[in-house]
């Protein structure tokens, strides 16, 4: 009696990059939503307004709806894998393609003038 009632769902193909690696990612989620959408001939307070959805005569506008339900269903920091462990904080080489990666500890610059001190070692 109040207005129409729009339920459904939509799917769309989500691309982007994972937060840790930058790898580009490529996903397909399915979305659902709801909303009801009001007459214009209705009352509301004008408190109200804000959160209401009109009809425009016939027509309703339901992108704001998909939207709206796409977002608040995206993942705050998109990732490739749940355990990706991103880059090398030193030299931005990507982990997961080498878990053996490391560099030397880095010399304290108030010490490095001792390494001269330091005999050459055999190797």
């Amino acid at each position: 009696m109040e207005g129409v009632l729009v339920t459904g769902s939509a799917t769309a193909v989500l691309e982007g990059e994972c937060a840790r690696c930058l790898e580009p990612i490529s996903d397909q989620s399915e979305f659902t939503f709801q909303e009801l959408y009001v007459y214009s001939d209705q009352d509301y307070s004008e408190e109200d307004d804000g959160a209401v959805s009109k009809l425009d005569k016939d027509l309703l506008d339901l992108e704001p709806l998909l939207r709206d339900a796409v977002v608040l269903a995206l993942p705050f920091q998109p990732l490739c894998e749940d355990d990706c462990p991103g880059l090398c904080v030193e030299c931005g080489a990507r982990l997961a393609d080498d878990p053996d990666h490391a560099h030397e500890e880095p010399i304290d610059p108030r010490w490095a003038g001792l390494t001269a001190l330091q005999p050459e070692q055999d190797q």
